[in-house]
């Protein structure tokens, strides 16, 4: 897996683009506008997926980068929410986030479980690989639908309440390019561009 501070993200201060770029500038920059006392909430988002993510904004620049690299390092950034697996993000409060793995049951046979224990790593690491495996496989289609699944997330969270939402999350999924467009014109400029960016211009499978 790439370095975990260099992987893309965005932040949002309420509907203005905060800062587009590596993880720990993102997280910075929300640190430094955090304590600046903003009224506007503020919300980061990873680029190939569309979660937005939770993070620690205790301490010095060290700390931050600290915990960012021993909390991602081999498992991914963890998302606080998505519209797949319950509440919007766009409904958290700011409260102190964090990033780690999920541990869900997996119920496999015992000669599975042999298999997986025997790959370097142990199971985890060799259950990652080939989730990781699986989704390159899917090729075009994949990245098409990673690439709905994203832009849907960061619509859910951003762009619920705003005018043509529900022709506009249509369109995306009946991969009608002319008609999203259409249907988020009216939206501010940059929650527009970044919901453009995240269903056609972005590959938004995390390698």
């Amino acid at each position: 897996m790439d370095n975990p501070l260099s992987l893309p993200a965005t932040a949002f201060e309420g509907g203005r683009m905060l800062l587009s770029g590596p993880l720990i500038d993102v997280v910075l920059a929300v640190k430094a506008s955090a304590e600046r006392g903003v009224s506007e909430p503020i919300l980061v988002f990873d680029d190939a997926t569309g979660r937005a993510l939770d993070f620690d904004l205790r301490g010095t620049k060290a700390d931050i980068a600290a915990r960012l690299s021993s909390s991602s390092a081999g498992s991914g950034l963890q998302d606080s929410a998505s519209p797949f697996e319950g509440p919007s993000p766009g409904r958290r409060g700011r409260g102190r986030p964090k990033l780690g793995v999920v541990g869900r049951e997996v119920t496999l046979l015992p000669r599975h479980w042999e298999w997986l224990a025997a790959q370097p790593g142990g199971a985890s690491v060799a259950l990652r690989k080939l989730v990781d495996e699986a989704r390159k496989a899917g090729g075009p289609a994949e990245a098409r639908r990673a690439a709905q699944e994203a832009a849907y997330r960061f619509m859910s969270a951003m762009a619920g309440n705003l005018p043509g939402f529900e022709e506009a999350i249509r369109a995306l999924f009946a991969n009608d390019r002319a008609r999203f467009e259409q249907q988020i014109s009216s939206w501010p400029e940059d929650i527009r561009a970044y919901a453009f960016r995240l269903a056609y211009q972005s590959p938004n499978v995390r390698r």
